[in-house]
């Protein structure tokens, strides 16, 4: 029978999520629904030395920004509580305990300074040091001091690890989702500390392997860079006894920088002007790094570029609801190669989720920007004008250069602008264009446009120079949209004010 999928987003927090991070969990999330299984969001907090405050409720935030929903864990509860490793720290010495018994593992009581020592030994003599097979029986544990003094060192509060044994010259055969059939030699590895006495706590070998068992994980989705673990991880599996409920794996690709060498970093978004964290972050130091929501990023256009790297749908499609990412997504199509980030095609998402808002998605947005510029609008006024500019916008932000000019009549003129228009005949026939207009009572665009289209054909005046110089009357500039959608929704009353200051404060051009 097989098993109901369920899956882990398992970050450590010691610091802000990564973008790299965020995706890891967006795969997790679209693999789980795609199947119609559970997420679990555990915290993974054993390294107590890198633990920063503030970053857990970071990531808890950055996934509810972003849409992905979770069904158990952190913030959520579930029957596998308590969620966060550093509340389950006595469940691990169990386990720790119990491979030793069954001879998969075994107590080491070597100092960090005895440690230091043999791997200068190593060096001098142009070797590295590798805590193996080799050396393990000649070291300080338990493999190769008596029974009761390993007793006696632990009874007298000796600090100890458990380090697992590796087996020696056996070849591993694991199997990975994306990546297919892997072999290692256990030759190459060397035997991991999997629990400290002296904080109490497990490395995270064991506990993600006896986490992911108790919360009856079937699918581990995480990033290439635990793949060199995970031989370790399939023999801890044969240890516990494990093997007929071991989760897939699944490795995903690395982010790449921009230029494509090597994984994508802060110090390039830095360095180019773009985020790697999904919100703003601010340490316990000071130090601060912009986000994507805080940059004006749509959380829709965000998560459907994550999505897009490392990942394809087979399709020229790129625009996807995270409905329709559920539905397309497989593990099949995740690429074994790094993908590469580019900073532009993150902002072409956002202008294509900015360009399918309604306008009354655009007014909420919107409106909050008006109001700090000293603008009271409605929401259907604030609506229309995002909705007549949002073609040309690509964040929220855009959008009060590009309609300010609907709220704020003009006090200055381009000067580039009056010189090419405000010299000659135009003003004369700016004034002609002021008794057109005023001469009409439905000022809607379309009767307003047919009206004084045909009086320009009839009169013979070249379209584009009457245009622009009215452009420059109620814009102030050789920018905005056509001139019926300016005087549709200024109004009549506004336009004739508008050219009537135009007429009266700027001297033409000789």
């Amino acid at each position: 029978m097989t098993r109901p999928v369920r899956v882990r987003f398992a970050p450590s927090p010691t610091g802000p999520l990564h973008i790299g991070g965020v995706r890891t969990a967006l795969y997790n999330y679209l693999f789980a629904r795609r199947h119609g299984g559970k997420m679990i969001l555990r915290i993974e907090d054993t390294d107590s030395q890198r633990f920063v405050p503030g970053a857990e409720a970071y990531i808890i935030e950055s996934l509810e920004w972003c849409g992905i929903h979770i069904d158990e864990g952190v913030g959520q509860g579930g029957p596998h509580a308590p969620y966060r490793q550093s509340e389950r720290r006595e469940i691990y010495l169990k386990y720790a305990l119990q491979l030793v018994d069954a001879g998969w593992a075994y107590y080491a009581f070597d100092t960090a300074d005895e440690l230091n020592a043999l791997r200068a030994q190593y060096e001098e003599r142009g070797e590295t040091f590798a805590y193996n097979a080799s050396v393990r029986e000649r070291l300080a544990t338990s493999l190769a001091l008596p029974a009761d003094e390993v007793r006696a060192r632990i009874e007298r509060g000796d600090q100890w690890v458990v380090r697992f044994k590796m087996p020696a010259d056996e070849t591993v055969r694991m199997h990975d989702l994306i990546r297919g059939d892997v072999e290692v030699n256990t030759s190459t590895l060397d035997d991991k500390v999997l629990y400290k006495s002296a904080d109490a706590l497990p490395t995270y070998h064991l506990a993600n392997i006896v986490d992911d068992h108790l919360m009856e994980i079937t699918h581990v989705i995480r990033g290439e860079e635990w793949l060199p673990s995970l031989p370790l991880h399939y023999l801890l599996y044969r240890a516990f006894g494990w093997e007929a409920t071991q989760p897939e794996f699944a490795h995903l690709p690395l982010l790449l920088k921009p230029t494509g060498g090597g994984k994508l970093s802060k110090r390039d978004g830095d360095k180019m002007g773009f985020p790697v964290f999904p919100l703003f972050w601010q340490s316990p130091t000071g130090e601060t790094a912009h986000g994507y929501r805080e940059d004006g990023y749509f959380p829709e256009a965000f998560i459907n570029m994550l999505a897009l790297l490392g990942w394809n749908p087979g399709t020229e499609q790129e625009l996807f609801s995270m409905q329709e990412l559920i539905n397309a997504f497989s593990l099949e199509r995740v690429s074994k190669s790094g993908a590469r980030f580019q900073p532009d095609k993150a902002k072409w998402f956002n202008a294509q989720y900015m360009h399918r808002k309604s306008d009354a998605e655009l007014a909420a947005l919107y409106q909050p920007i008006l109001r700090a510029h000293g603008i009271e609008v409605t929401d259907e006024v604030a609506g229309r004008a995002a909705g007549i500019m949002k073609e040309r916008a690509t964040f929220i932000t855009d959008l009060w250069e590009l309609t300010s000019f609907f709220f704020v009549a003009p006090t200055q003129y381009e000067e580039k602008q009056a010189r090419k228009y405000w010299k000659g005949e135009n003003p004369d026939r700016l004034r002609e264009v002021r008794e057109v207009l005023a001469s009409i009572d439905d000022f809607s665009l379309e009767n307003t446009e047919r009206i004084v289209h045909a009086w320009i054909e009839q009169k013979g005046y070249p379209m584009g120079q009457i245009m622009n110089t009215l452009r420059l009357a109620l814009v102030g500039a050789g920018k905005g949209p056509g001139m019926y959608d300016v005087t549709s929704f200024i109004g009549k009353e506004e336009t004739l004010r508008r050219i009537d200051a135009l007429l009266a404060n700027l001297k033409p051009v000789e």
